[in-house]
């Protein structure tokens, strides 16, 4: 069985996308799943490439107990399309971007938002924080949380679901 491949993307791939992908890879490891489960982040500008995750994101999300050590990079449409099963964007402007690289509608399946995952929290995106001071950056998690588990939880019944047919 192929891995499942999530990438999140948002603008830079400085503060977002590096939080769900820290949110994200914890839920996997504390699942036992690394072996069925890559996580990604992306952006869709290349303006923070080699850049690391914002040291404000970095700082909350030490806070929470997660990991950010992804370097940006931008979203390839050469080959992110492909290799994904999920894109996940964190914003309507994010999302309507990445549609927008997919001239045909090939992979429109593969492409979501964050917020469709939320189970608690009732918001349409996952705002940007960067010029919005701490309670930014909390807030942020606080629906990234609630959404990888919701995406998560989704992952699990089609792995579960691939594994009943392997028999």
């Amino acid at each position: 069985m192929d891995k499942t491949k999530i990438l999140f993307v948002c603008l830079g791939n400085i503060c977002r996308s590096p939080a769900a992908q820290g949110v994200m890879e914890k839920l996997v490891k504390e699942d036992n799943l690394e072996e069925l489960i890559e996580v990604d982040s992306a952006g869709t500008i290349a303006y923070h490439v080699g850049e690391s995750a914002d040291p404000r994101m970095t700082e909350h999300a030490a806070r929470r107990g997660y990991d950010l050590t992804s370097i940006a990079r931008k979203f390839n449409p050469e080959t992110d399309f492909d290799s994904s099963d999920y894109i996940i964007a964190m914003d309507n402007e994010n999302y309507k971007d990445i549609l927008g690289m997919d001239y045909i509608g090939k992979y429109r399946n593969k492409i979501y938002k964050m917020t469709q995952f939320c189970r608690k929290i009732k918001t349409s995106e996952v705002p940007d924080p960067y010029y919005k001071g701490a309670e930014g950056f909390e807030y942020v998690l606080d629906i990234l949380e609630d959404s990888c588990r919701g995406l998560l939880e989704r992952i699990k019944d089609e792995i579960g679901s691939e594994l009943e047919g392997e028999d």
